[in-house]
């Protein structure tokens, strides 16, 4: 089994996992496959790009947020965390 060693080759992993899973969805209705089997491989594309995500944020608050908050930025790096956090619920 693929081990990715650092956050970019985990990223990039889960990203390449969501596109083998939508393009199985694609395949699937295109072919007419049953309903509920399409929507459980939506599913799948849909946990992997959330995975991908949170990956991103963890390394984005260890580095980038972090750095700005160090460089007296912390206002700015808090107001990009929250426009990230009001796309996702709106």
């Amino acid at each position: 089994m693929y081990r990715p060693k650092n956050v970019q080759e985990r990223i990039l992993h889960r990203l390449k996992i969501a596109r083998g899973h939508l393009n199985k969805v694609i395949k699937m209705v295109e072919e007419q496959d049953y309903c509920i089997d399409v929507i459980h491989q939506s599913q799948a594309v849909q946990s992997a790009l959330k995975e991908a995500d949170s990956l991103t944020l963890e390394n984005h608050l260890k580095t980038c947020a972090a750095d700005a908050i160090q460089k007296g930025n912390a206002k700015r790096a808090v107001g990009e965390l929250m426009e990230v956090f009001k796309r996702n619920h709106s």
